[in-house]
């Protein structure tokens, strides 16, 4: 091969070789990180019976890495609700076996922001259960949903993610005496909010 022949390809694979790293290194800071929390003590309220303990749990999807100014929605969002078997039979014995609705779960940031502030329109499913023990109520992200954009600020840093002290969902608790569905708009409230875990990088 004539010499200017094999300098031209060695430019063009040097080129190559290079745009095919950039790519890579883009590729790789993008990696998807699971944020978790909980679980949280919540006093949440209940029809016929006194605010019960539920213990909360949320998480959701999203890059490790933020740019700055850049923005992000969540992915995947979920979490459950768990009540005790005493309050589970407490349910029972006020003429409850099942429930079914929507949940609305304020976010907060302690860096950035977020447009809107709470993730609205989470979904419960119908469930009936089986008598005793205690019932977890999972609730995860529809097509439905509305999932708050969070804007990372100007400068790098890290942010870290939390619920908020006050959650509410609009429910339907069943009543298997006459298989009727009763409207019920349950407010849950903590001391403190919770942190999602691991934080995010803004860089």
């Amino acid at each position: 091969m004539p010499r200017l022949s094999k300098l031209s390809t060695g430019v063009v694979t040097g080129v190559a070789v290079g745009a095919i790293a950039v790519l890579t290194a883009g590729t790789a800071s993008a990696a998807t990180a699971t944020y978790q929390a909980g679980p949280a003590n919540y006093s949440c309220t209940f029809p016929a019976i006194p605010p019960q303990n539920v213990a909360v749990t949320a998480q959701f999807d999203g890059p490790d890495t933020i740019p700055v100014n850049g923005t992000t929605t969540p992915a995947n969002v979920s979490g459950t609700a768990t009540i005790t078997a005493l309050v589970h039979a407490l349910l029972t014995a006020a003429g409850y076996d099942g429930i079914r609705g929507t949940a609305d779960v304020p976010i907060t940031v302690d860096n950035g922001s977020l447009s809107p502030s709470d993730a609205s329109g989470l979904q419960i499913p119908e469930q009936i259960y089986p008598a005793g023990g205690a019932i977890t109520v999972n609730i995860a992200q529809t097509s439905t949903s509305s999932i708050p954009t969070y804007t990372a600020p100007s400068s790098a840093g890290t942010v870290t993610f939390g619920l908020d002290t006050t959650l509410s969902a609009q429910l339907e608790f069943h009543k298997p005496s006459d298989d009727s569905w009763t409207p019920w708009t349950m407010t849950c409230t903590a001391p403190s909010g919770t942190s999602f875990s691991p934080s995010g990088t803004i860089s």
